[in-house]
């Protein structure tokens, strides 16, 4: 029987990391990849936080209907756009035998499994589980893991889609993170991401009983994980900034692993859209947040999200929100202009701006954070820094890893045939666009 699969990953890290663990339950039950055109399973994983990725989805379906050399192949569609339009895909695109929401993805590689040996059933897997959706363990033997914490969130900015396709926040236990982040250096990671909607207020809800039970909070947990045998780097993303805990930002600066770069969404730096959007922060707080991180960790960097054009943002909004990217110095961004998701507050509110508008302040405020992004890279030429390498040995010199902040770099070694997971001093020789290039200046450890 065909078992041959590919998986088209849309969206955030959280989507990144739900395929990666999809891809081995997969191959742990036979089945291996293939090109889209050959697959007799093509899985989509997709993302509804944007309008844009959401047509993307679309537009493949079409190509994959036209593209396919499989006669036998079919289409599975997951994430936050089959949450979100769910058995409408039946409707719509014949190929599509499977829809899976975000919490059904446990119970995904079995149902393919069935799809494939049953080729006249279609199913949907679109409930919402009360608790976190556990999954089996996989085992991977990348130098960077990534560990869910949570999932689903209880915010409900008016902007957003994803409290209606993730579902209200579940924390997942301490023990079953802490064993996935354990299994994970033991099979030789170095490096650690927690991953969520909203990762500090882990425990904050029913799944994590933190109200009663203080060992469930997000820094307690992040405390735990940094404590582990042979962790060299520890991250998370992505936190929300009215629930940054006077303990996380001691964290940065008590736990030598936790790198010195935070992603902390901004949105909007005029406390007007602020309270529209139902942040439930203004720019006093978020400023007071960026100076304590600072005070504890001086080396720390910042990344964040802005939404441009939110309706009802008139030019000085606009211009509040340049003036703070240009204050705080944000070494990345992702901006993009915002877009009316279904069932979201914003949707039904007045002040929509024209598109031409709204891509207008776009291209000012990435103009700027291009030229910052820069001369941030810049500004770390004939410095010391450590990079972990990402690939395996091969016959060029030059090796591909990243830095404590994230950033991509080329190392230049001395001849050493190290493994992936090494971690190697270097001395920053060039900056380019969107990389470093470095040589080995020290011994790997």
């Amino acid at each position: 029987m065909d078992k041959s699969f590919h998986i088209s990953t849309f969206g955030c890290q959280m989507n990144v990391n739900d395929s990666r663990w999809l891809f081995q339950a997969l191959r742990s039950r036979g089945f291996v990849e293939a090109g889209p055109e050959e697959a007799r399973v093509i899985i989509l994983n997709t993302c509804s936080v944007r309008e844009k990725p959401e047509q993307k989805v679309y537009s493949l379906l079409g190509r994959i209907q036209r593209m396919t050399g499989n006669p036998g192949a079919f289409v599975a569609v997951g994430g936050c756009v089959a949450q979100q339009i769910g058995e409408g895909f039946f409707k719509r695109f014949e190929q599509v035998r499977l829809v899976f929401g975000t919490d059904a993805l446990p119970q995904t590689p079995a149902m393919i499994d069935r799809l494939c040996n049953e080729p006249k059933l279609r199913m949907s897997l679109l409930d919402f589980s009360e608790h976190y959706p556990e999954r089996e363990a996989q085992s991977t033997s990348e130098p960077s893991a990534f560990v869910n914490i949570m999932q689903g969130c209880d915010n409900f900015c008016a902007y957003c889609i994803v409290p209606f396709t993730r579902g209200q926040q579940k924390s997942r236990a301490p023990d079953a993170v802490l064993k996935e982040c354990t299994a994970a250096l033991a099979n030789g990671a170095r490096e650690i991401t927690l991953l969520g909607q909203n990762v500090n207020s882990y425990g904050q809800d029913i799944s994590g009983q933190a109200p009663v039970c203080k060992k469930n909070t997000f820094a307690e947990l992040l405390f735990r994980v940094a404590a582990l045998p042979g962790l060299a780097r520890l991250r998370f993303v992505t936190p929300h900034p009215k629930d940054v805990a006077s303990e996380i930002i001691e964290a940065f600066g008590s736990l030598p692993v936790l790198c010195p770069k935070l992603h902390l969404p901004l949105q909007s730096g005029s406390d007007r859209i602020l309270k529209r959007m139902g942040r439930k922060y203004d720019m006093a707080a978020y400023r007071n947040i960026v100076e304590r991180l600072r005070t504890a960790r001086p080396d720390i960097q910042f990344s964040t999200d802005v939404i441009v054009g939110f309706p009802g943002e008139t030019e000085e909004d606009f211009a509040q929100t340049v003036l703070v990217m240009q204050e705080i110095g944000f070494a990345n961004s992702f901006s993009f202009c915002y877009s009316d998701r279904p069932g979201t507050a914003a949707s039904q509110l007045d002040g929509k701006l024209a598109l031409e508008i709204k891509a207008e302040r776009l291209q000012r405020l990435q103009s700027w954070q291009n030229a910052h992004t820069q001369a941030c890279l810049d500004a770390l030429v004939g410095t010391q820094t450590d990079v972990l390498l990402e690939e395996e040995p091969g016959y060029s010199l030059r090796r591909q890893g990243r830095d404590p902040y994230g950033n991509p770099v080329h190392v230049c070694l001395d001849g050493a045939n190290l493994p992936a997971g090494s971690i190697v001093p270097v001395c920053v020789e060039e900056a380019k666009k969107h990389s470093l290039l470095a040589r080995q200046a020290g011994t790997p450890w």
